[in-house]
């Protein structure tokens, strides 16, 4: 596929994932799809292996994110390789602390379907906003 055949899949990957479309969304990814999110102490942290995984991280996220994307992102490519910088800004619904996020997504398409991920946000402005302290409280 031509370099932006894959721009326009991940184009359509961020838009089914604005709009709240996970069939969309799974639609796009190859089966064995990893997605990778670094950090700790946050609930979406880690390494996320095939669909039912990556549903169920989209469920996750919908249950404790609120998220909007005030600035369309950039993207970058080159061959398979679609970067995709962006900003986000949101709420924490356990918490309600909101956050801000500078991020990148370093994707990779082959056969016209996303094989990696590999997000990296501010782990730290997330954790902050996820971070309950010890009474259990906000």
């Amino acid at each position: 596929m031509s370099t932006e055949q894959n721009v326009q899949i991940v184009k359509d990957f961020f838009a089914a994932i604005g709009s709240g479309d996970k069939e969309g969304v799974l639609a796009l990814v190859a089966d064995d799809i990893e997605w990778i999110i670094p950090g700790e102490d946050w609930p979406l942290a880690g390494t996320h292996r095939g669909r039912p995984a990556l549903a169920a991280l989209l469920q996750k996220t919908s249950e404790t994110m609120e998220t909007s994307f005030p600035k369309a992102p950039e993207f970058v490519a080159q061959g398979d390789r679609v970067l995709v910088v962006g900003f986000a800004k949101g709420n924490v619904k356990a918490t309600n602390k909101p956050f801000e996020d500078d991020w990148v997504f370093a994707m990779t398409v082959r056969d016209g379907k996303l094989t990696n991920i590999r997000e990296y946000v501010d782990t730290q402005a997330l954790a902050r906003a996820a971070k309950m302290d010890a009474s259990g409280r906000a």
